[in-house]
């Protein structure tokens, strides 16, 4: 389900146009020269988002459904996300590359100071203090293990 979801907005087209119902506001019109989209491009990209669920019909005028507006939130938070790649490298080289491991109050001042998105930042602390990288690298070993055993 989730990955023939993301494969319906993973065209740059297709989400350029399922963006641009979230954000029309109930208008009609959708500029299809705009998006560089033929007419055939245009229905077979909306059938695929009603398909996926993502967008309904009423009166003419497409909108987001529910899954939609949660689909458009997380793809907006990714999009935030995005431009804080280098710092996020940044954080993430501190917290991997140091053999002491970073108390969790200065790994939490670090996202502070370089993060200032509080959604971001409250998905890097919460993160952070749910467990630490080698805390991670740890519970996968064990699921691995598990998953040996179980195979066997």
């Amino acid at each position: 389900m989730i990955s023939s979801l993301l494969k319906k907005i993973s065209d740059d087209k297709t989400l350029t146009l399922f963006n641009s119902i979230a954000v029309s506001s109930g208008d009609r019109h959708i500029p299809l020269k705009e998006m560089n989209l033929t007419t055939k491009q245009y229905y077979s990209r909306i059938a695929g988002l009603t398909n996926a669920g993502l967008i309904k019909r009423h009166k003419g005028i497409f909108f987001l459904t529910l899954l939609g507006k949660v689909v458009y939130d997380v793809q907006m938070t990714i999009g935030k996300a995005l431009t804080y790649y280098w710092k996020l490298k940044a954080i993430e080289s501190v917290e991997t590359s140091s053999n002491v491991k970073i108390p969790k109050e200065e790994l939490t001042q670090l996202i502070n100071t370089l993060i200032d998105n509080h959604l971001i930042k409250d998905i890097l602390i919460k993160e952070s203090l749910s467990h630490t990288f080698e805390d991670h690298q740890r519970h996968q070993h064990q699921q691995l293990k598990k998953a040996k055993l179980i195979a066997i």
